[in-house]
């Protein structure tokens, strides 16, 4: 930051400059002084402050969506979490993982290129041990994986890599794919080793289980959507809410999930005895219910139509005749008639 002088201390050095106690070159110098970066030709910053928050907070949305997973896959307690977020060379990253480990190779469709998920040996023999019917103690294990336990995180990776999908979507459309598990990391070579990378470290606990997972993002790979690494771009595509694109994601998922359709004749209040007391051929009289009522077709939980019963070839059915919702407006309509009456 350049130093301002006062007019006191410029009419000070004018003075002194004229009765030849200071030197021009001294003032010379002090103008000169100029702020100075320092560069290194070797590991140049491709990321800019604002980008590498960018990733921080789309890797925040991915490590919630992990320990949701994670937590349901290992029916135990889970926690993931980004603890950093730098940028370094590939040679920076091999060096600063163990041998072995597991190393998922990932293909970033539609990005060109591969990036790199490394979960830290405690961590994969822990998720394997739960997932095996083990209390998922921390055991210190320096081997490499069996096919068998290698099957099991291919399973585990997969799923992950669908939170990745998600935490990205506000971004690009991101398809990650499994390419390959190693455990040696010099075999694993999807850049040259002085290319830079961006590193997300996510610090992840397994019931009282810490370890690490650290996934490696090559600029290479990620230079086609830098510009759309910004605040700025990551806050108004938040901001345009439901897409044409995230219904269609939405209705994808909601397809598959089952639920309870259930047909209420109708309902009463027993005591218990009389509970008891039911036997084969016993007959139950519905309060408050006639035979030409509708009956109500529950979906979940809650009372979503009014229908009719029936049969259709051999099977007994129902007909939906009308919304619930439908009733109750009418019915406040008319109440609210009747009130300006």
């Amino acid at each position: 930051m350049t130093e301002v002088l006062s007019q006191d201390e410029i009419d000070q050095l004018l003075t002194a400059i004229s009765s030849g106690d200071a030197e021009i070159d001294d003032t010379r110098q002090v103008a000169e002084r100029r702020n100075i970066r320092i560069w290194d030709f070797r590991r140049p910053d491709k990321f800019s402050k604002e980008q590498i928050r960018t990733v921080s907070f789309m890797h925040d949305t991915f490590a919630r969506l992990s320990t949701t997973s994670l937590a349901g896959q290992l029916r135990s307690i889970v926690h993931v979490h980004v603890a950093s977020v730098d940028q370094l060379t590939y040679e920076e990253f091999l060096r600063s993982i163990p041998s072995p480990t597991t190393l998922a190779v990932i293909n970033m469709d539609p990005l060109t290129g591969s990036a790199i998920l490394e979960i830290d040996p405690t961590i994969t023999f822990t998720i394997i041990d739960r997932l095996f019917g083990g209390p998922g103690e921390g055991v210190k294990l320096n081997r490499e994986l069996s096919e068998i336990e290698r099957a099991v995180m291919e399973s585990i990776i997969i799923r992950i890599l669908g939170n990745m999908r998600e935490a990205w979507s506000q971004v690009i459309d991101l398809r990650p794919r499994l390419g390959q598990i190693e455990t040696n990391p010099q075999f694993v070579q999807i850049v040259p080793q002085t290319e830079m990378v961006v590193l997300v470290t996510l610090e992840t606990k397994v019931e009282e289980v810490e370890g690490m997972m650290n996934f490696c993002i090559p600029y290479l790979t990620i230079e086609p959507i830098i510009s759309k690494l910004s605040a700025q771009y990551w806050y108004s595509s938040v901001r345009r809410g439901a897409t044409t694109e995230n219904l269609n994601l939405l209705r994808e998922k909601l397809a598959n999930i089952d639920i309870s359709l259930v047909a209420e004749v109708g309902s009463l209040t027993l005591a218990m005895k009389d509970v008891m007391n039911l036997q084969l051929g016993s007959v139950i009289r519905l309060s408050g219910t006639r035979v030409g009522d509708p009956m109500a077709l529950r979906i979940g939980n809650r009372p979503k139509f009014n229908c009719r019963p029936g049969v259709v070839g051999r099977k007994i059915a129902v007909q939906v005749t009308r919304k619930i919702e439908d009733i109750e407006a009418d019915e406040f309509e008319e109440l609210a008639t009747e009130g300006d009456e």
